[in-house]
């Protein structure tokens, strides 16, 4: 099975890239997984407030991806996995296209301007290394508007 991997975070760059992973997973039968970084801390003077903070953005970043998840399921009728980890961004993208060899896609959303973000710009430069092929969706992309357009 073919799926399609989606970073989720709060911007609407990523709800456009998870829209098209939805769409495009639902063309081949496949499915969409949802990861959901949290940085990781660096308040390292008072360690039992360090873990309440990582809590609270984990517990965040968990809340964030399963509404994501339950507006997909009733758009598209997918329901797609979720997994959620603290740490470097980039990091921790490349360790999960490292553990799960079933991804056949990693879709970013492009943020509009001449930054498209942190990960698209160094998965872009890193596209020729990658376990599979990267997908960058502009901010706002709405394929569905594009066909009818057309």
């Amino acid at each position: 099975m073919r799926v399609f991997l989606v970073v989720m975070d709060e911007t609407r760059e990523a709800r456009s890239s998870l829209r098209y992973a939805s769409r495009r997973a639902a063309a081949v039968d496949g499915a969409v997984h949802i990861l959901a970084l949290v940085p990781q801390q660096n308040v390292s003077a008072f360690g039992a407030v360090q873990a309440t903070i990582e809590q609270e953005a984990r517990d965040r970043a968990e809340v964030l991806a399963h509404g994501a998840a339950g507006n997909l399921m009733a758009e598209s009728g997918i329901m797609p996995a979720i997994s959620v980890r603290v740490g470097n961004a980039q990091n921790m993208v490349r360790e999960f296209l490292a553990e799960h060899p079933e991804v056949a896609a990693l879709v970013l959303g492009a943020a509009a301007g001449s930054n498209p973000g942190p990960l698209v710009t160094h998965f872009s430069a890193q596209a020729g290394s990658l376990p599979c092929p990267l997908y960058i969706v502009p901010e706002g992309y709405d394929e569905l508007a594009e066909k009818s357009a057309g």
